[in-house]
């Protein structure tokens, strides 16, 4: 099998809303050594780049953040913030491509309609409520956004996502009851843990259920989650380099 990489994307930028020079150039190159180093950890396991999308993580930066990796040619997002994500991309929606925004940190049922009318994925489904909530807020606008449920892998107290002795369970439930576009699992390793256990419980769960997508992997262990079979790795710092503020992933209780 040949080696795989991503291709090289050209920088356009449009002339009334340039960010800085530098910031373009840097979040480019950033993007060109994730890229690579997806598509080397693919290429070692016998994987296709195309079957693995890097959601570009933009939770806590500006806008010229986002204006900078479109420039570079890239188009899939990650906010954990729902109105945050809301005025940051409400200028972009009209740019050509398909451009899709993913709500990857925890979610309040009380924002579940803004959240169908913002993402094009919700990664971090994990409760009941919530999902009851989002599908009514979809049966009422009719957009239906992909949906990943979030597994607390580590059954970690303060984190989200739902218990390990609850996952077929609640899987069957957002299919069943809820009528929900479940697509795949999301988990977020325990920090001190080794991260390919958890990625591999991960894929376990999901081929037990029939789930082809699997969200997993960050920033420090991205080429590990795509050796176990990410589809979908979430990389922040490494592209955008460091938040002016951390967001801690506890738990949402409504």
């Amino acid at each position: 099998m040949g080696r795989v990489t991503f291709m090289v994307m050209r920088l356009v930028v449009k002339t009334n809303s340039t960010p800085r020079a530098s910031l373009v150039g840097e979040v480019f190159e950033n993007l060109q050594t994730v890229k690579a180093k997806i598509a080397e950890s693919a290429f070692e396991t016998g994987r296709l780049t195309e079957d693995i999308a890097l959601v570009a993580v933009s939770k806590g930066h500006d806008a010229d953040h986002v204006r900078a990796a479109i420039a570079a040619g890239h188009r899939v997002f990650g906010e954990n913030r729902v109105q945050e994500a809301a005025e940051k991309f409400r200028d972009f929606r009209d740019d050509p491509g398909d451009l899709s925004v993913h709500m990857v940190g925890p979610l309040q049922t009380n924002k579940a309609r803004q959240a169908v009318a913002v993402f094009d994925v919700i990664q971090s489904l994990d409760r009941p409520r919530l999902a009851a909530a989002l599908a009514r807020e979809m049966d009422i606008c009719g957009r239906r956004p992909t949906c990943f449920i979030e597994v607390n892998t580590g059954n970690e107290k303060q984190k989200s996502g739902v218990s390990l002795d609850s996952v077929d369970r609640f899987i069957e439930d957002c299919r069943s009851e809820y009528g929900l576009p479940i697509t795949g699992l999301m988990c977020i390793p325990p920090s001190k843990e080794e991260p390919s256990l958890h990625f591999a419980l991960l894929r376990q769960l999901a081929v037990r259920n029939g789930l082809t997508a699997l969200s997993m992997g960050m920033s420090r262990d991205f080429e590990v989650a795509v050796a176990f079979g990410a589809t979908h790795i979430r990389v922040g710092t490494a592209i955008f380099g460091a938040r002016p503020g951390v967001v801690s992933p506890y738990r949402v209780v409504d």
